[in-house]
């Protein structure tokens, strides 16, 4: 009797095991891709140098590259990572070995360190694949589109429910993309705000007139020509440092945003839904699905 019991269980296991209900511990689940490439980011061991000047440099590399004094390449971590395709770690070898192959690629020395000329080539790809910034090469601000063509996002789209519009067809993309994000973020659950639009479309004659009662016109913070004009451009609520705006342009606050989730994930993904962004402002992302007319 006992050995048609046996019997009965083996079979029943064999039948749960083909139909994929039940795992032996030699047919387990593969582990997620994190799991997967971390035995890759610990080697190959030739980049363990090139790692640990970047883990040094990670916060401390004194430049300049968006034209303001900076220290660290930190937040622009995510977004190096997904130009050389890599998921490891930044102060990792395997990231580093990731990114000598990039440089290989570029015909730059392929030491596997962020240094300022490998940046500078990715700085320029990365503006160039902003339409906005193509508009502008020759000297001249965009067209603004009719406001009456603009759409206006829902209330709770706006950063505290703040009106905002956008072009159409940009709005439908900014609430795929949302809700992408949702499914694959779960952070996104834990605060609602995060991804909603701190602003979209400015009217370019009250944000001309706003910039210079403010005295920053032309800088970092605030550019004489700004792709809010074009109803294509977002600023996202993606965080903010204890005490800093969600749009502020401290190294505080974008080394803040850049190191959280949601961040890395629009880094790996916002391209899907036709959304560039721009790396100095981890909040700043502008839909390519239209043209931006000189």
């Amino acid at each position: 009797m006992k050995w048609l019991l046996l019997i009965a269980v083996l079979v029943a296991v064999a039948l749960l095991a083909t139909r994929g209900i039940w795992r032996g511990p030699t047919d387990r689940a593969p582990p997620p891709p994190a799991a997967r490439i971390s035995a890759d980011c610990e080697g190959p061991a030739e980049f363990a140098e090139a790692a640990r000047a970047n883990a040094r440099d990670f916060a401390g590399l004194p430049w300049a590259p968006f034209g303001v004094e900076e220290r660290g390449w930190d937040a622009y971590a995510p977004v190096i990572a997904r130009e050389v395709g890599t998921d490891c770690a930044p102060d990792s070898p395997g990231f580093a070995a990731a990114l000598a192959r990039w440089q290989a690629g570029q015909k730059l020395p392929a030491t596997g360190r962020v240094d300022a000329a490998s940046f500078e080539k990715m700085r320029v790809a990365w503006m160039l694949r902003r339409p906005f910034v193509i508009a502008t090469r020759q000297g001249q601000c965009p067209q603004a589109p009719a406001e009456a063509t603009l759409a206006q996002a829902r209330p709770e789209e706006g950063y505290w429910r703040k009106p905002v519009q956008l072009r159409p067809a940009a709005l439908e993309a900014y609430r795929k993309l949302v809700a992408a994000a949702r499914r694959d973020v779960p952070d996104l659950a834990a605060d609602p705000e995060l991804l909603t639009i701190v602003s979209g479309y400015r009217n370019p004659q009250a944000d001309a007139a706003r910039c210079a009662a403010a005295g920053n016109c032309g800088g970092p913070a605030r550019a004489n020509c700004s792709a809010h004009l074009t109803g294509l451009a977002t600023d996202l609520y993606v965080g903010a440092a204890p005490g800093q705006d969600p749009t502020s342009s401290t190294d505080t606050n974008r080394s803040f945003q850049a190191q959280t989730r949601l961040y890395a994930w629009m880094a790996r993904n916002a391209e899907r839904f036709g959304f560039v962004g721009y790396p100095y402002e981890p909040w700043h992302w502008e839909w390519t699905g239209e043209p931006v007319t000189p």
